[in-house]
């Protein structure tokens, strides 16, 4: 096999893989999507919310806010985020203020609510390492592919912000020869 890019830049990446088969970019392509785990809003606590929306309604605003992930951060990590807001104006995912300084939102400017005059916000919310398997919230970005003529896959990544494409890429690689590697291992057994 052998991997060529195309394109490469911090929220996208194309490249080519020939000498392949189909299982194998499709692999490849799954695993992107739904292996590689990222940092999500998963639950919220509200002490107040005094704005014209149901808790239920700005809690899944919340969990849909791509959060940056950092490499050392492993399935099953957590941190929170507390958010203290009042009207009237915009509250964008900038006031989410993390409990861990490597961890922030991935784009600030992404808005929660609009909160009119006198109206409160204030919440922590805890942020899970899962996989997408779980919910399309922990998918990292977009993994699509075609075959060109010559019988190469073309593939398309497109990150979320949570980490980088190539860094998608790498642990779905990483991903996949853990789990061959582990088939292997209990085949001797």
């Amino acid at each position: 096999m052998k991997i060529s890019v195309i394109e490469s830049n911090k929220s996208s990446l194309r490249f080519k893989l020939s000498d392949a088969s189909y299982t194998t970019a499709n692999a490849l392509r799954r695993a992107m999507i739904n292996s590689v785990p990222c940092l999500a809003i998963d639950s919220v606590t509200f002490y107040e919310n005094s704005s014209t929306m149901m808790d239920e309604y700005v809690a899944h605003r919340v969990g849909q806010i791509p959060i940056v992930t950092p490499k050392d951060y492993s399935e099953g990590d957590e941190v929170v985020f507390s958010l203290t807001a009042e009207g009237p104006g915009t509250v964008y995912s900038k006031a989410l203020e993390s409990s861990d300084k490597n961890v922030d939102v991935a784009n600030e400017k992404i808005p929660i609510m609009k909160l009119a005059e006198n109206q409160k916000l204030r919440f922590d919310c805890k942020a899970v390492m899962k996989n997408a398997s779980n919910s399309s919230k922990f998918q990292p970005g977009l993994a699509t592919y075609k075959m060109n003529a010559e019988k190469e896959f073309e593939f398309y990544i497109e990150a979320f912000g949570q980490m980088p494409p190539t860094e998608i890429l790498g642990r779905a690689v990483n991903i996949i020869s853990n789990n061959v590697k582990e088939v292997y291992k209990q085949m001797k057994k």
